[in-house]
């Protein structure tokens, strides 16, 4: 790709319409100061010390953060949280990004889910991360609201450039994006072929048709909780590809992490990734790149091109620690000069 064309594609940015569907959780970063810790009088235990809390959108947030970071023109939140504190906190989040947030659905017998992450002050980088807490859901989301949360998104067809669906939660029914929710979106994109529509979930990925699915190494062979720095060989994940897309009955798209992405419309493209040293936090790659990538076949791409414009938009993200990054246009345009030294270099 040369400068000229990602700079045509970046270009259009700004009139692209996205909406997002999907669980919508609230990152709350607690900064904890070591310094100030006390004795609890009650207890006699500690009493961590938070000095700072920052909050930011998380799961589906984090793919409204980096498309709102690219330059989105429009973007949409549609999905389910409590009537609540964090959903609150969370909605404000999203306003001051410039999401809409009116199909956003609150309830008052739901929880805004929440990854509470504390982490030490005093110990810079990942090293100062503590464990975290999740606050989730443990019922069913109630169908009737997924309908009407389905009959949104019917709404916005004809105003919209693409649809992105975050899956997040793994327990069957227990989310947003549900089986019925699944056959809704397939006969939605089915009847709207003029719409990208972009999966990226984390444990039913193999359940999606028609669409465009975005499983990473292990999802796309049914792998769980990989250990870490486990990679997949791509010799193991390229004979799954004809018969997975064939399945799905669209074009697949799989994240290789420091290997690039594999992407089959119909036919294969590895797209190298750029190489990056220095600690790194993978932490929502996968959702920068979602961003990129499908940013860019709202401005015209090819799915190998978008692959490696969602490639440039991670690599930016993981040198971001102890927060879920963003990339912007212009870092995009500095990578792309770094891929492409990278890979005339490996051809020498």
């Amino acid at each position: 790709m040369k400068r000229s064309r990602l700079a045509e594609l970046t270009g259009r940015f700004p009139s692209c319409r996205v909406a997002v569907l999907g669980d919508f959780f609230l990152d709350q970063y607690l900064d904890v100061d070591p310094a100030l810790g006390e004795l609890s009088l009650e207890t006699g235990r500690k009493a961590h010390q938070v000095a700072a809390v920052r909050s930011s959108p998380g799961a589906a947030g984090t793919a409204v953060n980096n498309l709102a970071s690219l330059g989105c023109g429009r973007i949409h939140a549609l999905g389910v949280t409590g009537d609540d504190g964090q959903g609150f906190e969370l909605r404000e989040c999203l306003n001051r990004i410039g999401c809409t947030t009116e199909r956003l659905r609150r309830r008052n017998d739901h929880m805004t889910p929440t990854y509470l992450k504390p982490r030490d002050l005093s110990r810079p980088g990942l090293s100062g991360e503590h464990e975290r807490y999740d606050i989730r859901n443990r019922v069913p989301t109630p169908p009737g609201l997924l309908h009407e949360m389905l009959d949104d998104l019917e709404g916005l067809m004809d105003r919209i450039d693409a649809v992105i669906i975050e899956d997040q939660v793994e327990e069957p029914d227990l989310g947003v994006v549900t089986e019925d929710v699944r056959d809704g979106l397939a006969d939605m994109a089915r009847r709207n072929p003029q719409v990208v529509f972009w999966v990226d979930s984390r444990a039913h990925i193999h359940r999606f048709r028609s669409m465009i699915l975005k499983p990473n190494q292990f999802e796309v062979i049914h792998r769980s909780n990989p250990r870490p720095g486990e990679r997949v060989p791509v010799e193991s994940i390229l004979p799954r590809l004809s018969p997975f897309r064939s399945l799905a009955d669209g074009p697949i798209c799989v994240t290789l992490g420091e290997a690039g992405a594999l992407v089959t419309d119909p036919e294969t493209t590895r797209v190298p990734a750029v190489r990056v040293e220095g600690p790194l936090d993978v932490t929502g790659a996968g959702d920068s790149f979602t961003a990129g990538a499908v940013l860019a076949l709202c401005s015209g791409a090819s799915l190998p091109e978008a692959a490696l414009v969602g490639n440039l938009a991670a690599s930016v993200t993981i040198r971001q620690l102890s927060v879920t990054g963003t990339a912007t246009r212009r870092q995009l345009a500095r990578r792309l000069d770094l891929w492409k030294l990278q890979n005339e270099e490996q051809q020498l």
